[in-house]
């Protein structure tokens, strides 16, 4: 949750112990920072199962492109090739994340924004027609119980270049 900045109403709260501190604040946005850059990594080393420890077991993922919604360990078998393939060194992928916004607390966050996806063949013989590039709108909640945990991707509609370069 984004916290009132009213300086009546941020004493009353830390009086009563309602909010953290600011500290606080900034402590959980690095962790949701480095949860982000977590996913990023396992996926751009071909980590499977470093990838898998970033989800819930009981994870959704809910694709408006696939017009459809499933537990995500159904989505992590239809990954695991490309995900292997990338460890292996006869493939590449990468993920960028963009959170435009972030609601959260100590233990639950709902993040919105972008993603860049890119993932292809490696070799010689590879053009950039190979490769599969998408900039995708998502929503995703976490939960932390001693780690975050995605508990729903969902990937929406497309996006465009400008939004992507666009977006903070």
């Amino acid at each position: 949750m984004r916290f009132f900045r009213s300086a009546f109403f941020l004493t009353i709260c830390f009086q009563l112990g309602a909010l953290p501190t600011l500290a606080d604040e900034a402590a959980i946005e690095q962790e949701l920072d480095q949860y982000w850059s977590s996913v990023a990594h396992f996926l751009a080393v071909g980590d499977y199962e470093g990838l898998v420890t970033t989800y819930h077991p009981d994870a959704v993922l809910v694709s408006e492109s696939l017009d459809t919604s499933y537990p995500i360990a159904k989505a992590l078998v239809r990954w695991k090739p490309g995900i292997l393939a990338t460890k292996a060194g006869e493939a590449m992928s990468m993920v960028e994340f963009k959170v435009t916004e972030r609601l959260f607390s100590e233990t639950t966050s709902h993040e919105k924004g972008m993603f860049h996806f890119k993932t292809g063949p490696l070799g010689d013989d590879v053009s950039d027609a190979d490769l599969q590039e998408a900039y995708v709108h998502f929503e995703a909640l976490l939960l932390k119980d001693g780690a975050w945990k995605m508990v729903m991707e969902y990937q929406k509609q497309e996006a465009s270049l400008a939004e992507w370069e666009a977006a903070r």
